[in-house]
């Protein structure tokens, strides 16, 4: 088989959309899932698609593991990938992924490939592979999300602002900050140092103390005792705060870039990048890896002192970290969003009723979902017909014809690699 369906998994996670809200509930519905049914009161966050050993997708119509088949059929990888990634196992370089946000991620970055394996080897049960995590978020409903560190003349603006900011931090390091800040350049290493104690001071500061300001802050904002310059972040605090009180977390919205997608657009983080997704419908995909260094705003273990040493400590506008859409065919209908790695791209394809594509064979092997409408793709030796929800496994060197053949506009997404 060159083409054939495949079954995702689903991730249950407290900050998933609630029921048919949640894009992950909605695709999986038609995904061939066994025993699947929406229970209209819990969450659903991510649907897995890919080899991960954490979550493995199956093969339809046998129901192995998707990498047990490729195993036996290294053809369906292709000769440069498999050599390139090392893939005999069956597993794929990248991981592909919906995810579903009602509730804000954590405070969070992941680690590079030499750091992945030193934590991997110290504490498999947390950091549960050796892989690095570098990933894209492409926006499928309206997204938000903090993401990488401000430029460090507004970091030091909101120093100068929000008392309740200022008091976590040691006089020390906050002259220091305000004197390097707007002087030199954020990628000079006096620059990273002063944006590194700010952070860690940040995220260690006691709770003792930090609940006290961050009270402050929250009656302060609620008041609308508002600066200028706060008002952009206004919302976003009292959100954060709701979701989760009296957290470290939330006063990472004076040191992170909020940034709001539409439908279409995406950023991409590479090792080390602090982030928090805040919520919307997103396709991701990523490096094989699920490997996640949390500190703020989650109930699940937090590990400050790896993340203030392994994050890269780039200080720069959001735009740092848009992926801009390329084209993939003749046609407008297919974009490609090729981040600056090696182990995946996304392709977008919108096609209205009645309307065709074609996609040159690809290298590598790729995996494809359908996030709205109906049709059909070909390929030299046969046809598949699919609808919303539904993933579809696409060997290597494999030219596919795609047919929108509903009512609606057929919607695809489409990750793969090649060497």
């Amino acid at each position: 088989m060159q083409v054939f369906k495949i079954v995702p998994t689903i991730q249950q996670y407290d900050w998933g959309k609630i029921g048919t809200s949640s894009k992950v509930a909605v695709f999986a519905q038609s995904a061939g899932i066994s025993d699947f049914r929406v229970d209209e009161s819990k969450p659903y966050a991510e649907l897995w698609m890919g080899t991960h050993l954490k979550s493995p997708s199956l093969v339809l119509v046998s129901g192995e593991t998707l990498a047990s088949y490729l195993a036996k059929n290294q053809n369906l990888i292709g000769e440069k990938v498999a050599r390139k990634f090392a893939t005999k196992d069956g597993n794929l370089p990248f991981l592909f992924k919906v995810l579903a946000i009602e509730k804000a991620l954590s405070i969070q970055s992941h680690p590079d490939k030499a750091t992945a394996e030193k934590l991997h080897a110290q504490q498999p049960d947390i950091y549960n592979d050796s892989n690095h995590k570098p990933e894209m978020a492409l926006a499928i409903t309206p997204f938000t999300a903090l993401c990488g560190f401000l430029p460090l003349v507004h970091i030091a603006t909101y120093i100068k602002t929000v008392p309740e900011l200022a008091a976590l931090i040691p006089q020390a390091i906050l002259e220091n900050f305000l004197r390097v800040s707007p002087t030199t350049d954020p990628n000079a290493p006096a620059a990273k140092q002063a944006l590194r104690d700010v952070f860690s001071a940040v995220m260690t500061t006691p709770a003792q103390l930090f609940t006290a300001q961050l009270s402050r802050l929250i009656e302060r904002f609620e008041s609308r005792s508002v600066q200028v310059e706060e008002e952009s972040v206004r919302e976003l605090v009292l959100c954060l705060n709701r979701q989760f009180p009296n957290d470290i977390g939330t006063f990472c919205s004076f040191l992170l870039n909020y940034i709001k997608l539409s439908p279409g657009e995406a950023i991409f983080l590479g090792a080390g990048e602090p982030h928090a997704y805040i919520s919307g419908d997103i396709i991701e995909c990523m490096a094989n890896s699920d490997n996640v260094i949390r500190a703020g705003l989650t109930p699940k273990l937090r590990d400050i002192p790896n993340l203030v040493h392994t994050l890269t400590y780039a200080a720069s506008q959001a735009s740092r970290h848009v992926v801009n859409p390329l084209p993939f065919s003749a046609s407008s209908a297919s974009t490609l969003y090729n981040p600056p790695i090696p182990e995946f791209s996304v392709v977008r394809t919108t096609l209205t009723p009645g309307q065709y594509e074609e996609h040159r064979a690809i290298d590598g092997p790729s995996i494809t979902i359908v996030a709205g409408g109906k049709g059909t793709l070909q390929w030299a030796s046969g046809s598949l017909s699919v609808v919303t929800g539904e993933v579809i496994f696409i060997g290597a060197v494999t030219a596919i014809d795609l047919f929108a053949t509903g009512d609606e506009k057929l919607e695809i997404y489409r990750a793969f690699v090649e060497a």
